[in-house]
């Protein structure tokens, strides 16, 4: 039987007022983690309505119990991302059209695509987070210590969930489809759609919110637009969209070369998450998780009384 635990998180985003620049020391990275959000939404969505589907056709009791944890904790994961993006949305309104057109995308997928597809699709996806977010976590102190804490702390839970449910897209995949060679020819379409989805949120980005509130070119992450802006920068520097920093700018090269080939070693058949390195920070998580800390108050709840109730109370 799975070990997966779906916790139900409140990170309290109708309390106050969320900041587009929550990390105000790395506004990159703050951009990206928003793109993140609006991601996760669409690609979560597309997730329930896929082991819904693929349900039936899986035969190994255990396995059902697996794909039923994962989208539960995919389910909240989507709700807590939709409760961060509706704080964005009632200072920006102009990204309600953004988010339309970011979770449209999945939604086109989720119509125009087979099962296995997209069972190939959260697989590849999947298996990259593991050694990408042990980067971010394993350099949380520059990376979300800084930040609003209620951010922080949904990322926090976020990550290390997905660190703790690995595998388990993997293991869907195999038990429905199995071919291996077909999730790795899928893998090139898979990503391109994955970068689509977060240019439209950074696109939207650089349009609804001013730069002095994002303080960064959203766009700044991709490559290809940095080279473009550089050149737009000698000739026409008015039409520039502003600075254009990496969110990892700060991070050692190494710890990112690491998470780089992991991820790419994560797309070759034979690879089994369950290998993968682990950031320390997950079990910490856990610890704290199951000791009662209120893990959506992450770097402040001892600093709020009355805030530290059991986190347990939430969960289903």
């Amino acid at each position: 039987m799975t070990d997966l635990k779906p916790r139900k998180m409140d990170f309290g985003f109708e309390d106050r007022d969320v900041p587009f620049c929550w990390n105000p020391e790395n506004p990159a990275w703050s951009s990206m983690a928003n793109a993140v959000s609006f991601l996760a939404i669409g690609f979560e969505k597309m997730i329930v309505k896929l082991i819904l589907q693929a349900k039936p056709l899986i035969t190994d009791p255990e396995v059902v119990a697996e794909a039923v944890a994962f989208m539960r904790q995919e389910g909240h994961h989507s709700t807590a991302h939709r409760q961060h993006v509706a704080g964005l949305i009632r200072s920006y309104p102009g990204l309600q059209n953004t988010l339309d057109a970011v979770v449209g995308e999945f939604d086109l997928l989720t119509e125009r695509t087979s099962i296995n597809y997209r069972l190939a699709y959260t697989a590849d996806l999947e298996a990259t987070f593991t050694p990408v977010f042990k980067l971010m976590l394993d350099n949380e102190a520059t990376l979300f210590a800084p930040g609003d804490d209620r951010v922080a702390s949904l990322f926090l839970w976020h990550f290390v969930e997905e660190v703790e449910h690995r595998s388990s897209a993997l293991v869907i995949y195999n038990s429905v489809v199995g071919n291996e060679m077909y999730r790795m020819r899928m893998a090139a379409s898979i990503f391109a759609h994955v970068m689509k989805a977060i240019r439209i949120a950074c696109a939207g980005f650089n349009q609804h919110v001013p730069l002095s509130e994002r303080k960064v070119d959203s766009m700044s992450m991709f490559a290809r637009h940095r080279a473009k802006q550089r050149v737009l920068t000698a000739v026409a520097p008015y039409l520039t969209k502003g600075p254009m920093p990496r969110a990892f700018d700060g991070l050692p090269i190494r710890e990112q070369l690491t998470a780089l080939a992991g991820a790419v070693r994560s797309q070759l058949p034979g690879h089994d998450p369950a290998h993968e390195n682990l950031p320390t920070l997950a079990d910490r998580w856990f610890d704290r998780y199951d000791s009662g800390y209120d893990c959506t108050r992450w770097y402040t709840a001892d600093e709020q009384p009355g805030r530290a109730e059991p986190a347990t109370a939430g969960a289903i």
